[in-house]
């Protein structure tokens, strides 16, 4: 037969083993809960699913009075603490499809910031240069000083500068998500420590009630045996006519 215990808070039975008593909880969560049950002293009990609860409700509160209101990056981390699941596997980077101005846009920026790029233009002006100047006799299609040349260039560089920060700026929107994202990871992080803090806290202290029920015990034995030691001899002085 399992042993059950009436919780204080719910009146709701429980086994004994998920007890918790109001003194092994840490003092700003019993506040808390005092706060919420007046009733409720430290010499009373509650479940550990209780305490969860309130554990849970004392984070959100913490939060909300620190930044005024809670933030959906702050939701999906209680979310996650009561879910008891991993943020990580869940913030990954999203494969997103891109469209084709995108992948361009892409594409020109990567090659545009490469040496590559950088070769292959210097190797076109000069031969462009010698082609007019030296193989022409500078009668070409462009003549020194490169009227046509220069025209190029211009709309190059006008067409390739919108088209880099379009790719710059969507790579600054990504450092953005992953910056929420590892504040959500750090934030559960800190959490989950303050949360395991006080489990070991309370763990350490029914252990101490635990040792000290124990050693009540075993001076109760000793004192049976000393008493039953006492007997006896008294009863053997009876026996001898002492």
């Amino acid at each position: 037969m399992i042993k059950k215990f009436t919780s204080d808070i719910s009146g709701t039975d429980f086994p004994s083993n998920q007890r918790v008593n109001g003194s092994t909880v840490r003092k700003e969560i019993l506040d808390f809960i005092i706060r919420l049950h007046p009733d409720f002293t430290a010499t009373k009990n509650m479940s550990l699913s209780e305490l969860s609860l309130f554990r849970e409700n004392y984070i959100a509160e913490m939060l909300i009075s620190q930044s005024g209101e809670l933030s959906d990056l702050e939701e999906k981390v209680l979310a996650s603490l009561k879910n008891d699941t991993l943020l990580s596997d869940q913030l990954d980077d999203e494969i997103i499809d891109l469209s084709f101005g995108q992948k361009i846009a892409d594409r020109v920026a990567t090659f545009g910031g490469s040496w590559t790029f950088i070769l292959s233009f210097l190797g076109l002006l000069i031969l462009w240069i010698m082609l007019n100047v030296i193989f022409l006799m500078d009668k070409g299609f462009d003549p020194y000083p490169f009227i046509l040349l220069n025209l190029i260039l211009s709309c190059i560089a006008a067409l390739q500068a919108p088209v880099i920060m379009m790719s710059q700026n969507r790579t600054e929107e990504r450092d953005r998500e992953r910056a929420k994202k590892d504040y959500m990871i750090n934030l559960k992080s800190e959490l989950e420590i303050r949360i395991l803090h006080e489990k070991i806290d309370h763990l350490i202290m029914h252990q101490e009630q635990s040792m000290i029920e124990i050693q009540r015990i075993q001076l109760d034995m000793m004192k049976e045996i000393l008493d039953r030691t006492l007997e006896s001899k008294s009863d053997e002085k009876d026996d001898l006519g002492i």
